[in-house]
């Protein structure tokens, strides 16, 4: 026989329920097994990490920090030609740039002062 869908729907429901029941009953189970561990060692909320405030971080070790990284400070312009454009005298020479050094231009004519 299928099922219909308003009948897996309700079998849904039963069964969270069901599992609601379990679960209840097991961390009754849990919490008491907590509560004669802290009793039996002397335990303390601080010695949880549950005191409410954070232990501050030791200073022997360095905290890593996340977000977002210093910015790149902007690359000094070495090189103008002059229709505007630029070189930091980094990585690749652009192709303006090649272009004159083979047209017979030499670096020192781009150069900013």
């Amino acid at each position: 026989m299928t099922k219909t869908y308003a009948q897996i729907v309700k079998q849904i429901e039963v069964l969270k329920q069901d599992a609601e029941k379990v679960r209840r009953k097991e961390v009754d189970g849990v919490i008491g097994r907590i509560r004669e561990a802290i009793t039996v060692y002397n335990l303390s909320a601080e010695d949880l990490g549950l005191a409410g405030k954070p232990k501050a971080p030791s200073k022997s070790a360095p905290v890593k920090r996340r977000g977002r990284k210093a910015a790149k400070p902007a690359a000094v312009v070495k090189f103008r030609n002059e229709s505007g454009g630029t070189w930091g005298g980094r990585g690749k020479r652009p192709q303006w740039l090649r272009d004159a050094l083979n047209a017979g231009k030499t670096l020192a004519d781009f150069a900013v002062k």
